[in-house]
């Protein structure tokens, strides 16, 4: 099966799954909330959400494995596997703000080969497969064309239970605040990610982020003319659990500025 037709099915999941979070949003009662750990919250709509996902896609691609957020499947293929995060800003979710998202990727060995954002509350999706352009609800999307950091809109995210580099990220986020045109921090990775394809950020950095938060957003980026770099320069973003992603212009400005710090 070609990627292209892929990409159309898992877009088809992608909003299976969304429709269930909208409805669960209506009448979610917090007291179903379970901790993972410090901070990291987790209900029964992730975990549906997640099996949802996980059915479409055996139908797309049986003898895929599976790397999730929430190990309803967690063998591995030999050849391809799908990174699922079924709800990407549980935290937001569980408070009623209007930013999550379900983010699939696929990865074929080593490479990413195809992402999926879709935003559930505007009812945005935005995807994207190897060798093709970057769209949002079936419209080409770009990287903005802004080409220095002070006229720059960058999104990031803070540190939510590992706090050893608390410091070095205030002083990032300080000179970057006097820098730049303004900072967001939205609550969702992968839907900052998307915003960068799209044009809407200029940059969005983070670190000690989660494979499920990040990789459809990258291909997303890449497909759409940008760059998804760690803080050295390379692209190993998940191994390395730094990330900085950008439009492409202004990808050496910033990474100069991040390196003072990381």
């Amino acid at each position: 099966m070609m990627l292209q037709q892929i990409l159309d099915q898992v877009v088809e999941v992608s909003k299976q799954a969304g429709a269930f979070i909208r409805q669960e949003r209506q009448k979610f009662d917090p007291s179903k909330i379970e901790y993972k750990g410090l901070n990291d919250m987790v209900s029964y709509v992730d975990k549906t959400a997640e099996q949802i996902i996980v059915k479409g896609l055996e139908q797309i691609l049986p003898e895929a494995g599976f790397i999730t957020e929430e190990k309803t499947r967690t063998d591995l293929g030999e050849r391809y596997n799908w990174i699922i995060d079924p709800l990407d800003g549980t935290t937001n979710f569980i408070h009623g703000i209007p930013s999550f998202s379900v983010s699939i990727a696929l990865k074929e060995y080593d490479e990413l080969v195809l992402g999926v954002v879709y935003e559930v509350n505007l009812d945005e999706c935005f995807y994207a497969c190897k060798g093709e352009p970057a769209y949002l609800n079936g419209e080409i999307i770009r990287v903005s064309d802004r080409d220095n950091v002070g006229t720059s809109l960058i999104a990031t995210g803070f540190p939510y239970y590992d706090f050893s580099k608390q410091g070095d990220y205030m002083a990032l986020f300080t000179e970057l605040m006097q820098k730049c045109h303004g900072l967001r921090r939205l609550g969702s990775a992968a839907v900052d990610l998307a915003y960068t394809a799209c044009g809407r950020f200029e940059a969005f950095y983070e670190y000690n982020l989660n494979a499920w938060d990040i990789a459809a957003g990258v291909v997303i980026v890449r497909q759409a003319g940008g760059d998804v770099v760690n803080y050295t320069g390379g692209d190993e973003v998940m191994e390395s659990r730094q990330l900085l992603a950008t439009n492409g212009k202004i990808t050496g400005e910033l990474l100069g500025i991040v390196q003072k710090y990381f």
